[in-house]
C-alpha cells in the first residue's frame, strides 16, 4: 500500500496562493477535508488498481466561497 505523506504536499500546494494562516480553525478545517479527499481518493485507486497521475502545477488556482455556496 502506497504511504499517505503525499497528501500533505498536494494540500500545502493547493492552499499556498490563499496565504492563509496555518493556525486558523478555518485553514485546519479546509485542510482536513481536503486531506480526508484526497485520501479516501487515493483508497479507491488502489482498490481499483487504477493509477492516475495529475499534474497540479498545471492547474488554475481557484478561491472557493464556501459562504457564497451554503457553507456545505
Amino acid at each position: 500500500m502506497d504511504k499517505f505523506d503525499r497528501p500533505r504536499e498536494i494540500i500545502e500546494f493547493c492552499l499556498k496562493p490563499l496565504n492563509l494562516d496555518a493556525s486558523t480553525n478555518e485553514y485546519k478545517d479546509a485542510y482536513r477535508r481536503l486531506e480526508h479527499v484526497i485520501k479516501t481518493y487515493q483508497l479507491m485507486i488502489i482498490k481499483e488498481k487504477m493509477p492516475v497521475a495529475v499534474d497540479f502545477s498545471k492547474m488554475k488556482t481557484i478561491t472557493i466561497n464556501e459562504s457564497a455556496h451554503g457553507d456545505d
